[in-house]
C-alpha cells in the first residue's frame, strides 16, 4: 500500500527567491517519490521542496516508494481528490503524467527532472544538469594526479543523465584535454552495494577522483572513495558527513527552491512549459550549487587557483558566454 501523509500548513509565507510576489494559500499540492524521503539524496530533496510549499500555506500530501506499476493510479487518485499540481519527483513519472494528463485537463501535472511535457497541463521542471556536470568534471580533472577520473550513474540514455554525464566529460576535457574519463552505468539509482563495486572498479583502473549521479546508491560511491582514499563528489551534505576528508564538494540540487519558485508561478499562470530548466543563467533560483557544507563551497584541499577557475566558469554560464550542449556520445559508457 502506498504510504500517504496529508498535512495542512497553518502559516503563509512568500517563497524565498521567488520570481515575484506570490501567495499560494489554499492550494493543494501532492508529490509522488520513487524512493524514501530519508535517502539523504534525491528523494529527500524533493520532500524538502514539498515542505517549502507547505510553509507557503498549501495543503500537501505525498507518497513515497511509488513503483512504476502504481504511477498512473497514484496520479489519478490525487487528481480525483482535487490536488493540483500533482508532482512526480523523477523523470520516470513523465510517461504516466502524459497518460493521465488528457483525462484530467484541469489538473496540473509537474514532473521533476523530466524531459518534456504535453499539452498545457503536463510540465517538466529540471536543473540545467549539463552546467553542474560540467563544473564537477572540471573540478575532478584538476584534482586528479593520475590523469584518470570516473563517474557512476544510473538510467543510461535519459536526457538528464546525458546532460549530467556528458557535461561531466566535457567539463573535464575543457580544462585538461588529456584526462581519461570513464563512466559506468547501473540499472538502479538506489543500490549502494552496486555503486560501491562500480566505484571500486574505476579506482582499480586508476581513477583517483570519482563522481556520478545516483540517488540512495550515491552513498555507496562515497563509501568506496572513503575506503580507497580517493576524492569524490557527492550530492548532499549527508555525503560530506560520510567522508568529510574525501568529498570535494556536492552538487547540491536545490529542489526546495525549484518547487517553491516554480509551483506558485505555474498555479498563477505566470510560468509556462513544457520544459523549464534552472541554472546559473536563470532568475529566481540557480536550481543547484556546488557546496561542501552549509558554510563552505569546497573541501579545504581544493587549491585557491582551482576555486578561482570554477568561479570563472560559473560567470561564463551565468552570462551565456558558455553554453554546454552534451551529446549521447559525450555521455557514453566506458572511456
Amino acid at each position: 500500500m502506498l504510504k500517504r501523509i496529508v498535512a495542512v500548513a497553518a502559516v503563509l509565507v512568500v517563497a524565498a527567491g521567488s520570481l515575484g510576489p506570490v501567495t499560494a494559500q489554499g492550494g493543494k499540492v501532492a508529490m509522488l517519490l520513487p524512493g524514501s524521503i530519508n535517502d539523504q539524496s534525491w528523494n529527500a530533496a524533493g520532500y524538502g521542496g514539498l515542505q517549502k510549499l507547505k510553509e507557503q500555506g498549501m495543503e500537501t500530501a505525498y507518497s513515497e516508494n511509488v513503483q512504476a506499476a502504481d504511477h498512473i493510479e497514484a496520479m489519478k487518485d490525487y487528481a480525483r481528490r482535487g490536488f493540483s499540481p500533482v508532482i512526480g519527483h523523477s523523470g520516470r513519472f513523465l510517461s504516466a503524467a502524459q497518460r493521465v494528463g488528457p483525462e484530467f485537463e484541469k489538473t496540473l501535472f509537474v514532473v521533476g527532472s523530466g524531459s518534456g511535457g504535453q499539452g498545457k497541463n503536463v510540465i517538466s521542471l529540471d536543473l540545467a544538469n549539463e552546467q553542474f556536470g560540467y563544473l564537477a568534471g572540471a573540478l575532478a580533472a584538476r584534482m586528479s594526479k593520475t590523469g584518470k577520473i570516473g563517474a557512476v550513474a544510473g538510467l543510461e540514455g535519459l536526457p538528464n543523465m546525458v546532460a549530467s554525464m556528458g557535461g561531466f566529460r566535457l567539463g573535464a576535457k575543457s580544462v585538461r584535454p588529456d584526462v581519461e574519463v570513464r563512466i559506468v552505468y547501473l540499472q538502479s539509482m538506489e543500490d549502494p552495494a552496486a555503486a560501491k563495486e562500480a566505484a571500486f572498479s574505476l579506482i582499480g583502473a586508476g581513477a583517483d577522483v570519482v563522481g556520478g549521479k545516483l540517488n540512495a546508491g550515491h552513498a555507496g560511491l562515497v563509501q568506496a572513495a572513503k575506503e580507497k582514499g580517493v576524492w569524490t563528489i557527492g550530492r548532499s551534505f549527508g555525503h560530506t558527513q560520510i567522508a568529510p576528508e574525501r568529498v570535494l564538494t556536492n552538487i547540491n540540487e536545490k529542489w526546495s527552491e525549484v518547487y517553491a519558485t516554480a509551483v506558485p508561478e505555474l498555479i498563477a499562470g505566470r510560468l509556462h512549459g513544457p520544459y523549464i530548466a534552472f541554472g546559473y543563467d536563470t532568475r529566481g533560483t540557480t536550481g543547484g550549487e556546488l557546496r561542501y557544507s552549509p558554510e563552505r563551497e569546497f573541501n579545504a584541499g581544493v587549491p585557491p587557483a582551482v576555486v578561482a577557475e570554477l568561479e570563472a566558469i560559473k560567470k561564463k554560464l551565468a552570462s551565456g558566454a558558455l553554453r554546454v550542449k552534451p551529446t549521447k556520445d559525450d555521455a557514453r559508457s566506458g572511456a
